[in-house]
């Protein structure tokens, strides 16, 4: 979808949910002011039982004059076009208004059928809504910057909806934190009015009415109705004690659950155990130690109706611990009997050789759906670019061994272009741009297997594994140092054959 697309409508309202957060009222005034300024005839509305109450949600409102306007829940028809933002016109946390069109635009797992509505954007991976906004904006050619105000609104619904950053995961989401402009002084005095002496009391009932589990040693805390990044709090506190190495803390909301996730173990990434608690019914990640999440209501009483929501945590986790092997690369000897012979196909891969584009010292950020990996550029490093857009570093001399190499430009079509950034100039650079063609040699002969259990395989000095779950592969080079990988299965169909056929 595009912006311009909604131009043709004189009138137009946008809506935030009942009881809008941080992100809904930032996502909604930056839409406001792309309307405003086409000329259109431009309201900014929120309904449900409750005006805005926060602390740090009226400072918003009040010091970046956002003309958001309560409204109340009646039958009246609104002219033109309604925006829903943050949310899905006629889920259960937003009021329906009657109206001409309907668009939504929404971050959240979809709940809603779309065939009836004039255009959606719903992008259920990224963190915020204010994210998905910034990339329409962008894509009309509207300068976010040039409106501090703007700029700080969702700065801070991003801030806000990824519990501090801590679960911002998505590359998107990444870059429009590091490229918004916004006001400073302001943003610390929101970020510092978040928490009421109410939600105090709520943290400290909640702390001692944990579930432990000792086998496994992790903790699971249920909170009061209270500000999602309560449960952040909350969390970065209890993963201090000595027993506890991994710990779930959510409360439920208007539309669903949020869950907070902390680890201080390398065994247990955070951001993966959020994703699997919430597989199938929401959404979740983040960082290795710090995660997050969210169960729609919805989907979780279709597929869960008899089950309490704390239960579900605790099966959730059990499941989690127990459906994985973990394999250190160091002490592991895989069994090559157990496996059987692949040769490589010759497709196409792209590779930049990372020397090129900037000096040996220079200090930088990888960044790709894979996620952020910081590095210190040397001359023998490689950049491969899959066209699933899976993205890793590799040595040269790896790369000689694996693969022919040509100066022919790569043009593959990604989901998100992996970018290079200089950490002292902030300086980016698009790695499509300088991306070369590459195809593995079909000499080298493989060995693997498919995996029956899910497997965290800790590379060589890594302290971050590499997950495997069923039915993916466990692949083996022939070469003398075996490196180990694993592939999805889908992955692996398209990189190898099996040999003699």
């Amino acid at each position: 979808m595009h912006l311009d697309e909604l131009e043709k409508y004189k009138d137009i309202t946008i809506q935030a949910h009942d009881n809008p957060d941080a992100d809904a009222i930032a996502s909604g005034f930056a839409l406001y002011s792309y309307f405003a300024a086409k000329g259109k005839n431009v309201s900014f509305i929120y309904s449900g039982r409750y005006k805005i109450q926060k602390t740090d949600l009226k400072m918003m409102i009040e010091k970046l004059d956002i003309p958001i306007e309560y409204r109340q829940m009646d039958d009246s028809y609104i002219k033109g076009l309604i925006i829903t933002v943050d949310c899905q016109y006629g889920a259960g946390n937003v009021y329906k208004y009657k109206a001409d069109d309907v668009v939504v635009i929404d971050h959240h797992q979809p709940e809603i059928a779309t065939s009836s509505l004039k255009s959606f954007e719903i992008a259920s991976s990224l963190g915020s809504c204010s994210t998905l906004v910034w990339r329409l904006l962008n894509d009309a050619g509207y300068s976010v910057n040039d409106d501090i105000r703007v700029g700080t609104a969702l700065y801070y619904g991003l801030f806000r909806d990824t519990n501090q950053f801590s679960e911002l995961y998505y590359p998107l989401d990444l870059d429009m934190r590091d490229s918004l402009a916004f006001d400073r002084s302001l943003f610390h005095q929101m970020r510092n009015s978040n928490l009421s002496l109410k939600e105090l009391e709520i943290a400290g009932i909640a702390l001692i009415r944990y579930i432990y589990n000792s086998d496994y040693h992790y903790a699971i805390i249920q909170t009061q109705p209270c500000d999602p990044n309560l449960l952040g709090i909350i969390s970065d506190f209890i993963i201090q004690v000595d027993e506890i190495q991994t710990c779930v803390v959510f409360n439920q909301l208007e539309d669903g659950y949020k869950f907070s996730v902390r680890s201080c173990i390398n065994e247990v990434n955070a951001s993966e155990l959020a994703q699997f608690l919430s597989q199938d019914i929401g959404s979740g990640g983040g960082h290795i130690e710090k995660a997050g999440g969210f169960l729609s209501e919805h989907w979780y009483d279709m597929l869960y109706p008899d089950m309490n929501v704390e239960s579900f945590f605790g099966k959730r986790l059990i499941q989690y611990f127990e459906s994985y092997d973990i394999i250190y690369a160091d002490a592991f000897e895989p069994d090559m009997s157990e496996m059987s012979e692949y040769l490589v196909k010759r497709c196409k891969l792209g590779f930049v050789d990372l020397h090129e584009l900037f000096p040996t010292g220079t200090s930088c950020i990888l960044r790709s759906l894979d996620g952020d990996i910081k590095l210190v550029i040397n001359d023998n490093q490689c950049v491969l670019v899959e066209d699933d857009s899976t993205t890793r570093v590799i040595s040269k001399q790896a790369f000689c061994e694996n693969f022919d190499s040509s100066m022919e430009t790569c043009d593959l079509k990604l989901e998100y272009p992996p970018k290079l950034r200089n950490k002292a100039s902030s300086e980016y650079m698009e790695l499509t741009q300088y991306m070369k063609t590459c195809v593995c040699k079909d000499n080298i002969v493989f060995f693997a297997k498919k995996l029956e259990r899910g497997v965290k395989l800790f590379e060589k000095e890594a302290e971050t594994y590499m997950l495997g779950k069923p039915g993916d592969y466990m692949v083996v080079d022939s070469l003398p140092h075996k490196n180990i990988l694993l592939m999805s299965s889908e992955q692996f169909k398209k990189r190898f054959n099996k040999a003699g056929e």
